[in-house]
């Protein structure tokens, strides 16, 4: 891992991961194409996945600190309120009733958990990637033509919750946008585009930092090599402060209702993705 390939992953990191267009899509393409050695072929290499993973979290929470830190208010009397009373749970709160609903859209997640090294092995198989990245495209360009929608925080449903996890857990397959889909969903469910965009990145919160938990647990069993360290700081740092403007555009995008350019750059990368693959077998 070179400190130039640590800036390369960063800004594909940071930027892909929030824009819909698949990180780990295009990731698997740099590695299957461009000879980059996978994030996933070495121990090292999938500490620094752990660690990019992290810095799009602390992206996220920059964004959305005002959420983060009244959600983070709400925890201790969220769980209070359980002990007294489960319908009160919720009560009147916003914070809180966000905490639930984006508790209750990690849920679906377990159900990939049993075939995980499966979802993960569909990374090198470039046609695959492909077509998953067409998918995508034709998410966003539904997106589009979705009249704008209302809910929030306050009055959608488990229901909402529940069909916005499922993408999300569909969205482990890669070249499958987890923003884009989620996003999608959300609107398609009748969200305000804006809190669709946020409860989206919210809800990555949960989800991706036990992911990273699970992987941090297997990397360390294997030591970390200390020379490795600058090129790690980095590439966090790349794609954390890429991923914090990558969020701020997204949110003027989605704001305009202007999802169309993505999902032509999804359907071009895909459609080369699988063209290349037929030709390079």
């Amino acid at each position: 891992m070179t400190v130039f390939y640590a800036i390369i992953l960063g800004l594909v990191q940071g930027i892909a991961e929030f824009l819909p267009i698949s990180s780990s899509g295009h990731l698997a393409i740099l590695e299957n194409f461009l000879g980059i050695s996978g994030l996933a072929a070495m121990d090292t290499s999938a500490l620094f996945n752990v660690l990019l993973h992290l810095s799009t979290l602390v992206a996220v929470c920059v964004a959305y600190w005002e959420d983060v830190r009244g959600m983070a208010a709400e925890v201790g009397p969220l769980v209070r309120s359980f002990g007294r009373n489960g319908e009160e749970a919720g009560g009147d709160r916003p914070k809180r009733r966000l905490i639930l609903m984006i508790i209750i859209s990690t849920l679906p997640l377990v159900l990939v958990v049993p075939i995980h090294k499966q979802i993960e092995q569909l990374s090198t198989i470039p046609w695959f990637v492909g077509l998953a990245l067409v998918l995508t495209g034709l998410l966003l360009y539904i997106s589009d033509k979705m009249p704008r929608g209302e809910k929030n925080e306050r009055n959608m449903t488990v229901l909402d919750a529940v069909i916005v996890g499922l993408c999300q857990a569909v969205a482990t397959a890669p070249g499958i946008s987890r923003s884009g889909s989620t996003i999608t969903a959300g609107i398609c469910r009748g969200f305000d585009r804006q809190f669709a965009v946020r409860f989206s990145f919210l809800m990555s919160l949960l989800s991706v930092l036990g992911a990273v938990l699970l992987t941090l647990m297997d990397v360390l069993k294997t030591g970390v090599d200390a020379a490795l360290i600058p090129a790690y700081l980095i590439g966090m740092a790349v794609a954390g402060v890429t991923g914090y403007f990558s969020i701020k555009l997204l949110q003027k995008i989605v704001a305009k209702g202007r999802f169309g350019g993505f999902a032509y750059y999804c359907w071009a990368v895909g459609g080369l993705t699988i063209l290349l693959s037929l030709i390079l077998g």
